[in-house]
């Protein structure tokens, strides 16, 4: 896949790249631009019709229908650029149930086949690329080292150009976000392979824009509780133990409704609860 030129993402922080994403403003030079692609036609009533049961599907949170919709639409239209992003995500969230490794494989390798195909249909769009990102990131965790490293290098412009295009999207905040601190906490190991084998780690990563980036995802979408404990786990990290705190506090207010929520408050609970007996242990340790 061809992705915007790396050395931009190295000299520019999270903002002004944003900034100059959005307004599209490569520098003179750099890869040629894709050709526009031909207006896509109005999709067939019955194409119309699939979308939208696939759709509604989703809003009741019965992923394995939805992505049974959404194929349905691929066979009657194979370039149509919402199915295949939509079933890229999909396939992520039901592999990422399974814990048996070669199952969770081969839902990632059908993502990553949906998600490349919607990139070659629009490599500008935010969905596109966030589907990408996102692709990388979840197989990610199944890699050896390198590949692992290198899927955290490739996914870089992809999930900045997401969030450049969709900047009211939390998800895409909230990948951005795992993507910073992520890379900012290459362990020793890590940050040797990275310089042996991939010419040092990415450029521009910072917990600081970690934080940033997940505090507006938490805003855009207040409702989302993995952002949640994505941010008190950052703060944990950086022993700011009474922000991860209030976030946790806020986090249980919340009503989890499906079983990945259920999970996630789960967590968020366990977390609260360690954090507290730390608190106590720290308070009742401390001069009179």
């Amino acid at each position: 896949m061809a992705s915007p030129a790396p050395w931009l993402f190295r000299l520019l922080p999270t903002a002004g790249l944003v900034v100059l994403l959005a307004a599209g403003a490569w520098p003179a030079g750099g890869q040629s631009k894709a050709p526009a692609a031909a207006p896509a036609s109005a999709p067939k009533p019955s194409v119309r019709k699939l979308l939208a049961d696939a759709r509604a599907l989703q809003r009741q949170y019965r992923d394995s229908e939805a992505l049974d919709k959404y194929e349905q639409v691929l066979r009657a239209d194979a370039k149509n650029y919402e199915a295949l992003w939509q079933a890229a995500l999909l396939n992520l969230r039901i592999g990422r149930r399974y814990t048996d490794e070669t199952r969770k494989s081969a839902y990632f390798t059908m993502a990553r086949g949906y998600a490349e195909r919607s990139w070659a249909l629009k490599q500008e769009g935010a969905e596109s690329n966030y589907a990408v990102a996102l692709t990388l990131y979840d197989q990610a965790t199944l890699l050896r080292a390198k590949d692992r490293l290198q899927a955290y290098r490739d996914m870089k412009p992809y999930v900045f150009l997401a969030v450049a295009r969709r900047p009211d999207w939390s998800e895409a905040w909230q990948l951005l976000g795992r993507w910073h601190y992520r890379v900012d906490h290459y362990n020793l190991l890590e940050r040797a392979f990275s310089v042996l084998f991939l010419g040092g780690k990415p450029g521009g990563a910072s917990s600081r824009q970690a934080i940033d980036a997940l505090q507006r995802a938490k805003e855009l979408s207040p409702q989302r509780m993995e952002v949640y404990f994505d941010l008190a786990r950052v703060f944990e990290n950086q022993n700011r133990r009474a922000q991860a705190l209030d976030i946790l506090r806020q986090a249980s207010l919340l009503t989890p409704v499906t079983t990945e929520e259920l999970e996630i408050s789960r967590r968020c609970r366990n977390l609260r609860q360690k954090l507290e007996r730390k608190v106590s242990r720290q308070a009742a340790g401390a001069p009179k």
